[in-house]
């Protein structure tokens, strides 16, 4: 029987109203009750999912845990205490800024406590509303405040997919084997430290927690959640994951996001086998 799962969170596990379905939490309920573990696995900061923590009734809790910024930190709820930390250094962070500068991108720069936005445009302000709200928006092109502060990751956004496509074309012969680069929601595209990611985090907290790795489950929809798909013993797309997900998946849920395929997925795995 699976005991850890860990499910990606925007387009996988909450709807376009941003919160977790009824049909969702109740599923994950019943599978906590049968001793599984469910760990949020997503890219935005730990403090950024308290309320849908809250949703969940993990919040706060010993023993319970979040796995963030695509894998760069690990925290147990209780206190939010981190257990890992794997950021970029700041010479990664201002090289990736500045060649940013020179695209039509809006870009996040991730510390652990907050998310420092340039060309932070109302589109971008629309979308991260209910999702992140600790932003601060900067103003000077200079990221070099952050000098003496940890950073974990930076992403660029458009909402043209192929236009982030060759950016990431151009910019692999200046970064050569630095970054583990991914892909989500259609609109960012992502840059962690080498070898971090969410699958290297799943197996870690897999391990952390004594769970065999045959054990493990993920859930997710895009590309930054590739790593976990392919981590798990058993990796799983929604419906509406992207055509690598779904590739490399071992099971494809008939149901989207917004059809409680969570739910789903955890009563076809997990709860059909009590």
């Amino acid at each position: 029987m699976y005991k850890l799962i860990a499910c990606d969170l925007d387009e996988t596990l909450i709807g376009e109203d941003k919160h977790v379905s009824l049909k969702n939490r109740e599923a994950i309920r019943k599978a906590q009750s049968q001793g599984v573990k469910f760990a949020i696995a997503t890219g935005r900061g730990y403090r950024t999912v308290q309320d849908t923590l809250l949703e969940l009734g993990l919040h706060d809790l010993l023993d319970e845990y979040v796995i963030s910024f695509n894998g760069g930190v690990i925290t147990e709820n209780k206190n939010n205490r981190v257990l890992t930390f794997n950021g970029i250094t700041f010479q990664q962070g201002k090289a990736l800024f500045e060649f940013g500068l020179k695209y039509d991108v809006c870009m996040h720069i991730y510390t652990e406590n907050d998310v420092y936005i340039y060309n932070f445009h109302p589109e971008e302000k629309a979308y991260l509303k209910g999702r992140i709200n600790n932003c601060i928006e900067l103003i000077q092109p200079s990221i070099d405040f952050l000098k003496d502060i940890p950073l974990v990751k930076i992403l660029f956004q458009n909402s043209n997919k192929q236009y982030l496509e060759k950016i990431h074309q151009d910019i692999l012969p200046l970064v050569e084997d630095q970054f583990d680069i991914s892909y989500s929601s259609n609109r960012y595209i992502e840059f962690n430290q080498q070898g971090v990611n969410k699958g290297s985090a799943l197996l870690h907290l897999a391990d952390l927690l004594e769970i065999p790795h045959s054990q493990t489950m993920s859930i997710g929809d895009n590309t930054n959640d590739l790593t976990m798909i392919r981590a798990a013993q058993l990796g799983i797309s929604v419906q509406n994951g992207t055509p690598d997900i779904k590739a490399e998946a071992n099971y494809i849920a008939p149901e989207n996001f917004q059809e409680d395929a969570v739910a789903a997925v955890i009563e076809k795995f997990i709860l059909t086998e009590l």
